[in-house]
């Protein structure tokens, strides 16, 4: 897979050695001379760009890329560098980093974001995971699916503490992807009961995850 990365600070930088050590080819781009220093990622391409300027990613040859994420420090170059991407060069996936959480709302498919990655929501969506029990607490958000990664740790007084998966009337648009328990991962097949303490960790529609919640914790609320 080939990956642009526009911004080579120290976020872009470490995405781009993550996507390097796990085989993908990887360009960085950024208009700052002093950030273009290609011995601090020696397996990228690196180009000295502006990747809100057309001419710039044309010369990157942003249409060849599987993938553009938009990794720099100011929103406005994120928001556009995305958009270009997207309705330009008609790359398949777009990334933006979200600078800012006032700013969020803004990235949707309409500025040309396929996913946004606010690293504020990801800090309280994870302390939330390490805190809470029979809360469903939202983790990752698929803009196409209008669907949401999510976790709840089963409260012992859940009605389905030792029943099997397959006996959980779970609602419609509602998968249970896997049951973390003891550090090890359990595939939930229909056999596999749920314990007190285990976290589960769902696909799910938005619109029925109070129900979800509702379900599996009912005394919570």
């Amino acid at each position: 897979m080939r990956v642009a990365i526009a911004g080579a600070g120290a976020v872009g930088r470490s995405i781009a050695r993550e996507l390097i050590d796990n085989g993908h080819d990887v360009l960085l781009i950024d208009k700052n001379p002093s950030a273009v220093k290609p011995e601090r990622v020696a397996n990228a391409e690196w180009l000295l760009a502006d990747s809100c300027e057309l001419s710039s990613l044309e010369e990157a040859r942003l249409d060849r890329c599987d993938v553009v994420i938009a990794a720099t420090g100011d929103d406005k170059v994120n928001l556009v560098t995305s958009l270009l991407a997207k309705t330009e060069f008609g790359v398949p996936r777009t990334v933006g980093r979200v600078n800012h959480p006032n700013n969020e709302w803004l990235f949707t498919e309409a500025w040309g974001v396929d996913v946004n990655v606010s690293t504020p929501r990801i800090m309280s969506a994870l302390v939330e995971e390490a805190v809470t029990v029979g809360d469903l607490v939202r983790l990752f958000t698929f803009r196409r699916g209008n669907a949401n990664l999510v976790e709840m740790t089963l409260p012992e007084d859940s009605p389905y503490v030792g029943k099997p998966t397959g006996l959980i009337p779970f609602p419609e648009n509602c998968s249970l992807v896997t049951i973390l328990r003891d550090g090890q991962v359990y595939t939930p097949g229909p056999q596999q009961p749920v314990e007190a303490g285990d976290e589960l960790l769902f696909v799910v529609a938005a619109d029925v995850e109070n129900e979800l919640e509702s379900l599996l914790s009912p005394t919570q609320h």
